[in-house]
């Protein structure tokens, strides 16, 4: 597996792995808002923050090019750069619980640690997520806060979870 920037012909096949609506605020909590999202939901979605440089979308591919993970990782401060955030983490679903959401991880944690100035990552995950939080412990995140996101389907509980970098 390598990462890439992401690119515009990802979007159809992200957006193909989100296959109820519960798996869309899983992944994205409430910032799409629509269910099922089109092939282009992931460029509109991306496009604004692309403007400020400070987001950074990518997708990770096999040996033979094909897309099987996802994420984007932004400064969420615009007068912070010690500290970057994790989101939109996803994996193909026929090849999940099989080491590829680990690999994903690591490989961005390097990518912030070759290309970025931050010295912390943060993300979020909801605790009816439970093997998306075992893989992010397993990388070495823990738990720092919680809150409480409304959903369609009820309030969900999301742990924030943080990794400091060597």
């Amino acid at each position: 597996m390598k990462l890439r920037a992401y690119e515009k012909g990802d979007s159809p096949i992200i957006a193909k792995w989100l296959r109820t609506e519960e798996e869309l605020y899983r992944w994205s909590a409430d910032r799409y808002g629509f269910f099922p999202l089109k092939p282009d939901s992931v460029d509109e979605n991306y496009a604004p923050a692309l403007k400020t440089g400070r987001f950074f979308p990518l997708t990770a591919i096999d040996d033979y090019n094909n897309v099987i993970g996802h994420l984007i990782i932004r400064y969420p401060n615009d007068n912070d750069d010690s500290s970057v955030r994790f989101g939109f983490v996803i994996v193909d679903p026929e090849i999940r619980g099989k080491g590829y959401g680990q690999e994903l991880l690591k490989l961005a944690i390097n990518y912030v640690k070759e290309n970025l100035t931050a010295t912390r990552i943060d993300l979020g995950v909801f605790v009816n997520n439970p093997k998306a939080r075992k893989c992010y412990e397993a990388v070495g995140f823990t738990e720092y806060g919680a809150h409480v996101i409304n959903t369609p389907f009820g309030p969900w509980d999301c742990v924030d979870m943080e990794l400091f970098l060597a």
